[in-house]
């Protein structure tokens, strides 16, 4: 029976079974704690060079469907799970996630102690690792991880934001714009319920955008640091510009990119929050949602920017929601469109509704 392997770059090495694509990869190891929605996660733009860990121990059970995807790609770079299932439900079709990761050519490894690696990954924090069957090349391997920059170093936003103007007329009264950081294809699919939408690439400069006649701009979810100097000299410039103009929410890496426009910063996280069950409370009350990112917002950098941190996440304290006390500007660090997860909070796309229609009222 053929043999792969997870190497990390702290000198561990964890055996298994190859499944998917036959090929090594390489990336940032994260881990979910979701127990579905493994189609959604891979193909999930967030999860942009990066090797992602299902702590569930059975993955693919219940098969894969094409209108599961959140876009047309994986953008995971590896998988690793503890047993994917090679006879899933037929309720989806029966197509295999191993038919699905070689469509894709991404390579997967099965067997792996997921606990014990997780609780690595929690202790020491986010490491850099590769998925190779090449038993031999282990140690070279990982000298080069440890001399790999990690994937956040690239401008992954540009790897997966769309690259012209896209207009979607959905027969609505208002038009908002979609600030494409890498949006899973569910924001599009919310907004047209309640909006015509124009999605912009991330680099659209502010006057183009405002020359469109949008009635609000909504940054999107996406991979990667919201402090990339390629985001810098762009988005954020854009989202400063906009800011005293329009309407404006954030989603996930759109509300980092939102706080660090508005004089905010960001750090990294330990290893980063990704789920569909993380608690926030806000307004008094605790919502389960959906959450993909390594980077959040410092409350601490908030004092003089106008910016308030309204929701805060129950287990360790980080800021999961921002609104201006002035302008018409709110922010979700997790997804309020969901897919996969709980629909909780989707009453926020509604208040951004209200916020479009009344304009900077």
């Amino acid at each position: 029976m053929a043999k792969s392997y997870l190497v990390l770059e702290d000198g561990s090495v964890f055996e298994g079974e190859p499944f998917g694509h036959r090929a090594s990869a390489a990336g940032e190891v994260v881990f979910s704690t979701g127990m579905s929605g493994y189609q959604e996660s891979l193909t999930d733009p967030s999860f942009r060079g990066q090797i992602l860990v299902m702590t569930y121990p059975l993955i693919g059970n219940y098969g894969i469907r094409d209108d599961h995807s959140k876009s047309e790609q994986v953008h995971t770079r590896g998988l690793v799970v503890r047993e994917y299932c090679k006879e899933p439900s037929p309720m989806y079709g029966g197509r295999t996630l191993d038919e699905f990761m070689k469509q894709h050519k991404v390579p997967g490894i099965s067997g792996v102690d997921t606990r014990d690696l997780v609780i690595r990954l929690r202790t020491k924090g986010t490491l850099k690792g590769a998925i190779t069957e090449d038993k031999e090349g282990i140690e070279r391997l990982i000298k080069e991880l440890q001399s790999m920059p990690t994937p956040s170093e690239s401008n992954l936003v540009d790897e997966v934001s769309s690259k012209q103007i896209e207009n979607h007329n959905f027969g609505k009264e208002l038009c908002v714009g979609l600030l494409d950081c890498g949006e899973k294809n569910k924001i599009l699919k919310e907004l047209s319920q309640r909006f015509n939408v124009t999605v912009f690439p991330y680099n659209t400069p502010a006057d183009v955008i405002a020359g469109s006649k949008v009635k609000g701009i909504i940054l999107s979810n996406g991979p990667g640091d919201p402090s990339h100097p390629a985001i810098l000299k762009t988005t954020v410039k854009t989202v400063a510009d906009l800011s005293v103009q329009m309407p404006v929410l954030g989603i996930c890496l759109g509300s980092q990119i939102v706080a660090v426009a508005m004089g905010g910063k960001t750090y990294k996280m330990k290893f980063g929050h990704r789920g569909s069950n993380q608690p926030v409370k806000y307004e008094g009350r605790v919502f389960i949602t959906a959450q993909n990112h390594g980077f959040v917002v410092d409350e601490n950098s908030l004092e003089a920017n106008g910016l308030i941190a309204n929701q805060i996440n129950v287990n360790d304290g980080t800021v999961e929601g921002l609104v201006h006390k002035d302008l018409p500007i709110f922010t979700t660090q997790y997804h309020p469109e969901t897919s996969p997860g709980p629909w909780d909070t989707s009453f926020l796309l509604d208040n951004f509704t209200i916020a479009a229609k009344e304009g900077r009222e």
